[in-house]
């Protein structure tokens, strides 16, 4: 299958697109894309899986040209609009997404949005709604992680042990994704101390502490948004969505946490912002990362749709709270982003019966969620 990948990317994509072969599908509904951030000019990069997620500057501004030139790009609203019935989809409707509320939303993708007239829904953290400069958890412990010293380690902090053999880049990211899932597992503050007793323990040297000005990988490419520019983003026209407190691994927690995670981010960011948060985008988004209990809880919390991060039949109208969506990444070029969003891609994978896995969700119909369980007030507390 990778030669036939190659194949369709270098050669096959190509040709289509400079036929203008993709523009010419007549598909209905909607295709919805998602990017994780652009590459900050000055930021050099760390690692292939903590980077790249993240596409160049100039790649964001061809895509965005392509999509003003010969698609429909809608706003957040028209789609919440055309959720509720209210709006009809122009042909080749898409919409634009971006997670995880990093800084470079408002330095580097919000002027290529402005410049194109162009409006995105952007999915922060609540970690955005406060003034403090923060990065993400996971990714703080991924860098730990590639810049410890080899050999075996132990140690434990509030009751919890890390231990393990650091040897190869490929064990320490499996390493890494383990302890995501076990991590994901305790409230946020339990994390943070751990978190601070393993950069204690690798040595300060190699902590991302933004507390350092010398720190300049931070600032640049993994701080996360602030207060300040967050509402600056908002003010420019851009939509935003709720995407958690700390960016758990939400079906790997107790309901009282994920319920917690998913309610005071809202209320975070609505305090923030003075406007209601309608969206929601399940952290990491993989259908092993949400629970049929985690979709019942963001439907009894309020949104009006979520979010996942798997490729599901573009043209197709979605279900609400499991909104499908490409995934735009750093090795993806003009052309095969114009396969994916034509509906080409996803058309070519059926056919060869290749499907993302659905999560398995109480659907009474496409656009009303029954839900298996009812969250109480209770969790709350």
């Amino acid at each position: 299958m990778r030669v036939v990948s190659s194949l369709l990317k270098r050669v096959v994509y190509p040709c289509l697109a400079g036929a203008g072969y993709f523009r010419s599908l007549r598909r209905t509904g909607i295709a919805v894309i998602t990017y994780h951030g652009v590459v900050p000019a000055d930021y050099r990069r760390i690692d292939a899986g903590l980077d790249g997620s993240l596409v160049t500057a100039e790649s964001f501004r061809q895509q965005l040209q392509l999509l003003k030139s010969n698609y429909h790009v809608i706003s957040p609203e028209e789609m919440f609009a055309w959720f509720r019935k209210e709006y009809e989809l122009p042909p080749r409707a898409v919409l634009i997404t971006c997670d995880d509320g990093l800084a470079n939303n408002f330095t580097e993708m919000l002027p290529a949005l402005l410049d194109q007239g162009l409006r995105c829904l952007f999915f922060v953290t609540g970690a955005s709604a406060s003034d403090a400069p923060r990065m993400l958890w996971y990714q703080e412990l991924l860098l730990l992680l590639l810049h410890a010293p080899e050999g075996e380690f132990r140690f434990i902090a509030g009751g919890h042990t890390l231990s393990g053999e650091l040897g190869s880049g490929e064990d320490r990211r499996r390493l890494w994704w383990k302890m995501v899932g076990d991590l994901s597992r305790i409230d946020s503050s339990s994390r943070e101390l751990f978190l601070d007793r393993a950069q204690a323990h690798f040595g300060p040297e190699r902590s991302v502490n933004f507390s350092a000005a010398t720190c300049l990988e931070a600032r640049s490419r993994l701080r996360l948004l602030t207060r300040s520019e967050l509402q600056q983003v908002a003010a420019a026209g851009m939509t935003i969505g709720a995407h958690t407190m700390t960016h758990p691994l939400l079906a790997q927690q107790p309901p009282e946490l994920a319920w917690s995670e998913i309610t005071e981010c809202r209320d975070r960011l609505e305090l923030a912002l003075d406007r209601k948060i309608w969206a929601f985008a399940y952290p990491f988004g993989q259908s092993d990362s949400v629970s049929p209990q985690v979709v019942s809880m963001v439907h009894e919390a309020g949104f009006a749709a979520a979010f996942m991060n798997i490729e599901g039949e573009v043209g197709a109208e979605p279900p609400m709270y499991a909104v499908p969506r490409i995934h735009v990444n750093a090795d993806m070029s003009l052309a095969e982003f114009e396969a994916h969003i034509s509906g080409f891609y996803g058309s070519l994978q059926r056919s060869f019966g290749r499907r993302a896995t659905p999560i398995a969700l109480d659907f009474n119909s496409n656009r009303s969620l029954r839900t298996r369980e009812t969250v109480t007030k209770q969790k709350t507390a």
